[in-house]
């Protein structure tokens, strides 16, 4: 059986982390907001925020789930609403995608790396 690389499995566990938080923000406007068939207007909001901090986490392809996560990237407002969200919808996930949700467990359960240093203006100087 071919091993996969270690830059396959981390697109993909990337890829996966956005389809679990699109599916948790589903499930929990479909059954709070009483929408049928498409986000409310704000949650379809906070999905394409959580969605942009995925993509700018400072951890890159290391990056480990948000409860393990050492750096708080979320606005204050929208990160009381994405833990709502997932306190709502993270047990409910497993019967609704339970793939998906065993995976993100699993992902969970590995240790988050040390948090990035940031390069200051010497290091960015050459100097």
């Amino acid at each position: 059986m071919p091993r996969r690389s270690q830059a396959s499995t981390t697109i993909k566990r990337r890829k996966r982390e956005r389809k679990t938080i699109d599916a948790m923000i589903a499930l929990y406007c479909r059954d709070q907001h009483t929408c049928r068939g498409r986000l409310c207007a704000e949650c379809a909001a906070l999905g394409a925020y959580a969605q942009q901090r995925l993509e700018k986490c400072p951890f890159g392809d290391d990056k480990p789930t948000c409860a393990k996560c050492p750096i708080h990237c979320y606005k204050p407002a929208c990160r009381e609403q994405i833990q709502a969200v997932m306190r709502y919808a993270g047990p409910r996930i497993l019967l609704q995608r339970p793939i998906l949700a065993i995976r993100h467990m699993l992902d969970e359960r590995k240790a988050a790396p040390a948090p990035p240093r940031r390069q200051g203006k010497q290091a960015a100087d050459g100097r």
